[in-house]
Order: structure tokens, then sequence, then C-alpha cells
């Protein structure tokens, strides 16, 4: 039975219309600006049971009467957490465009994804039929905020346009996605029809036997080769440019996982040396789940690269000969290491139903490079703490980090470390060769 809306209540329930009306009335006098229609327009999802405020996700109840409604105390507190962030406008981060920049990491398809709308509706702006469309009674808003207000264009050599939103919304919206995420996960269940088998939907594999692989039990086998040392020492940025490269790949059998077909061929990003023909899925794993340049988010997947099947990924990573001879791994690599391993210990933890569980996300940046590793600082971090936002645990020295991941190292793959060393940096050239250039994100260059 549905609660009925009492004056002077504010835990009592409000229809949409007026939760819409009484966000924009709290929060006036944001520091970031909002947007009306924040319960009633697209990216709302009222009706899938919650509506994102600010870092916060709120429920929606569908009352007696089919109609959706939500708690007046809670839009009120979203109002107040909003209310509580301070801006500068001047400090800014880019958001677009990228060219295939790398993904963050989910558990799930959440709708938000706040990038790809920022970029996919800048994108289509240039379209004035589409842009009217898009414009007429729909504000422009995420999470309640109207970043438009905040969206700052800047131009390169006259030609290349770039966007810019303050580092404090860029946060909250991070945030709001984590919030959503999580409520996405939680969630109860809704009723639908009959379950459907998810390998139903995937196409039959036959078992995998001397390096053959098929997708239908009786279609021809594919042979795979199993990659050996064919492409050690070679460069990526001259063998990527030969004929017919793309067809030799795909001719090996993934690297790392040994199974899958390889499509790609994976480098060292500070080296430029290739490591090995790998498949997607091992490709897409093995990289960095950067926010920013020079701040990556240290997710789950973490736990099978450094400790699960860590013999594998270490062989892999020491594939690259710079990467070897140096004994270490490349910066994004080894600030995730150290964030997940080496300051295991400092991370809070908080209480669960099966005892306790780390708190938040794990965040760490970096100031510098590798190739200046005195003034190369790591800063580890919990994003979402209970306890403070943005908590810093640790920061790091990029010598101190190396020295720590060689001790682990010769503890936990000593085939791998045995293999490393200073004895091999005969075959390194006197200098640092150039980046490579990554061609799927416009300004990582280095990563």
């Amino acid at each position: 039975m549905s609660e009925r809306v009492m004056p002077g209540r504010t835990d009592g329930l409000i229809t949409l219309a007026a939760a819409d009306a009484l966000w924009g009335d709290l929060t006036t006098g944001s520091a970031v600006p909002t947007a009306s229609g924040a319960f009633t327009r697209s990216p709302a999802r009222a009706r899938a049971g919650y509506v994102l405020l600010g870092s916060r996700a709120v429920a929606t109840v569908r009352t007696g009467d089919g109609q959706w409604s939500v708690p007046e105390g809670e839009v009120r507190r979203a109002a107040a957490e909003l209310n509580a962030v301070g801006m500068d406008r001047q400090d800014l981060v880019r958001v677009g465009p990228f060219r295939g920049t790398p993904g963050q990491e989910r558990d799930g398809e959440t709708p938000l994804l706040w990038r790809q709308r920022v970029k996919g509706e800048l994108q289509g702006s240039g379209d004035p039929e589409r842009a009217a469309r898009r414009e007429v009674g729909r504000p422009s808003h995420l999470a309640g905020i109207d970043w438009r207000q905040l969206l700052v264009e800047q131009t390169r050599g006259g030609a290349q346009r770039t966007w810019w939103l303050p580092r404090a919304v860029v946060r909250l919206l991070d945030a709001a996605e984590h919030a959503e995420k999580q409520w996405v996960r939680t969630a109860p269940p809704r009723r639908a029809g009959p379950a459907v088998t998810e390998a139903s939907s995937l196409p039959r594999q036959a078992p995998e036997t001397g390096g053959r692989r098929t997708t239908d039990p009786e279609g021809p086998a594919v042979p795979l080769r199993p990659y050996g040392k064919e492409l050690e020492g070679r460069l990526y940025s001259v063998l990527s440019r030969k004929p017919g490269t793309s067809r030799k790949v795909a001719g090996w059998a993934c690297a790392v996982c040994r199974t899958a077909p390889a499509t790609v061929l994976d480098h060292c990003h500070e080296h430029g040396y290739v490591r090995a023909p790998v498949c997607q899925s091992c490709n897409t794993q093995e990289r960095p789940d950067h926010l920013y340049s020079n701040d990556i988010r240290v997710a789950n997947r973490y736990e099978r690269l450094f400790l699960t099947d860590a013999d594998d990924w270490l062989r892999h990573w020491h594939r690259c000969t710079g990467c070897r001879a140096r004994t270490t791994l490349p910066l994004p690599h080894l600030a995730a290491w150290t964030a997940r391993i080496a300051c295991r210990s400092l991370r809070p933890t908080h209480r669960a139903p099966r005892g306790r569980k780390p708190c938040g996300v794990l965040r760490v940046s970096w100031t510098g490079s590798q190739n200046a590793p005195r003034s190369c600082l790591l800063t580890v971090a919990v994003d979402f703490c209970p306890s403070g936002e943005h908590r810093v645990l640790a920061r790091v020295p990029y010598r101190e980090a190396t020295e720590r991941f060689h001790a682990w190292l010769a503890e936990t793959a000593p085939a791998v470390a045995a293999a490393a060393g200073p004895d091999r940096l005969d075959d390194l050239p006197t200098r640092f060769r150039p980046v490579v250039v990554d061609t799927s994100g416009e300004g990582l260059e280095l990563f």
C-alpha cells in the first residue's frame, strides 16, 4: 500500500513532476548548475526503480494508481550533498574527443555511461536538424547536472576541437556511474518471462584439443599455431606497417589464454617492442583502466592480473625487451600493482554480511614519468569511501615501487624474475626509443 503525501512531512512520496520542481528549488544556489527534468527527461531512470541525482541513486516507487513517485526526503538529502560540493571552474579535465579511449571496466551495462553520452551529443551537434530535434523540450542533464553550462571548448591549431569539464563535475559523474552500478548489482531481480539459458545464445564450441578450435562441432577445425618467440625484440612501429602482418597474426593462438585466435599485436607503449599476438579479450583485460592520462582505477580484474593468473601475465609483460631488462612493468601497470599489492594492508575495510570487505574503489595517479624516476611519485587513494571520499592511502616514489616489485616478482614468478635483469641492458638502445603513439586514444601516447 502506498504512502500518501502529508502536508509538512519530508519523508512522504511526491510525484516526479513535484520532485523536479523541488530539485530545482533546493539547488538554486549550488556551485554545480542543475537542470529541470532530472526525474522526467532522459536519461532519467525513474521507471527502472531509481534516479541519479549528483552522486546519489534515489529509489522511485510505483504507487497504487500506477504512477511513479519518489521519497521527498531522499531528494532533499541528494540536494544537500550537491550543494556541499565546491568547484573550481579553472581546474578542467578533458572529456573528448578521444579515438577509442579505453573504457572503464563495467560488471554490466549501466545506462548512464556519461562519457559516451557527452561524446555522442557533442559529435551530433554539427548536424543542425538533429541538434534541433534534441534540444526542443529536452534539457541537457546527466544525474540532474546541467553539464552544458560547464562545458569548455578549446581549439588546437585552429582546427581540432577539444571539450573539457571541471574536475569536480567529472568526479560527480564518475560517482554517479558507480552508484548506478552498485544499485543495479544489489537491486532485487525483476519478475520477467521464462528464463533463457545464457549458453543457448552462444555459438556451440567443440572441445579444444591440440591447439585446434571450432565454432561448430561439424565444421572444419582451424589450426592455430602456438606462439613462440618469433616477434621478440621487434618494434611495433615497424612491424605493424608491413603488409600481411594482420593475416600472420590471425594464424597464432593467443599468447596469454592460448585457446582463442589472436587478433591484435599487443605491444609496450613505453619501449615500443612487440609483446605477442593476443585475442581481443586478453588485450582488453590487460589494458589499464584510465580515468585521465595519469590516473587509473584499480578494478576487480587486477585480481586476475596480479594474483590468480599472475605468472601468465608477468611472463607476457616481460616479453617486452625493455621491461624485462629493467625488471619492471610499464608505469600504469606498476602503479596498479603498487595500489593492489604493495598497499593492500593500508586499504580500509568495513563490515559486510560475511565478515569484512575492502572499502571503496582503489585509484592511483602519478606525477612525472618513468623516464625521470627521481621525480615520479605514485599516489594511492580510495574513492567512494564512507569515511572520506578520495582518501589518500600512500605516496610511493617510483624507485621504491620498482624495488618492491623486484622482491615480489622473485617470490611470485621466479622463472620470470630469473629471465630478467640488468645483464640484458646491452641489447637496448643507449637512449629511450620514441614512444609509440597510441592511435586509439589521443592524448594517451605514453600509455
